[in-house]
């Protein structure tokens, strides 16, 4: 904290590196999409969602799993 500054004045995201996106975050993002999230998601950040949209994403995430249709430790390992 510099001279003058006061505490928690930081500017959010100050400092902070993008990261590259993991599969899973790719996975989620096109799940988002498909929910019409992905604009607010852009706006607010993944915690500007409410736990029933994040539910929502998890929930279709697992049933593809179940269905085969996506390897969810490859997913985890990347």
């Amino acid at each position: 904290m510099s001279k003058g500054a006061k505490p928690g004045t930081r500017s959010k995201g100050a400092g902070k590196k993008e990261k590259k996106p993991t599969p899973m975050d790719l996975l989620k993002l096109e799940i988002a999409s498909e929910l019409g999230l992905s604009e607010k998601i852009k706006q607010v950040g993944w915690g500007g969602l409410t736990s029933a949209e994040s539910g929502r994403i998890g929930g279709i995430i697992t049933q593809r799993a179940k269905k085969g249709l996506i390897d969810l430790a490859a997913l985890r390992e990347s």
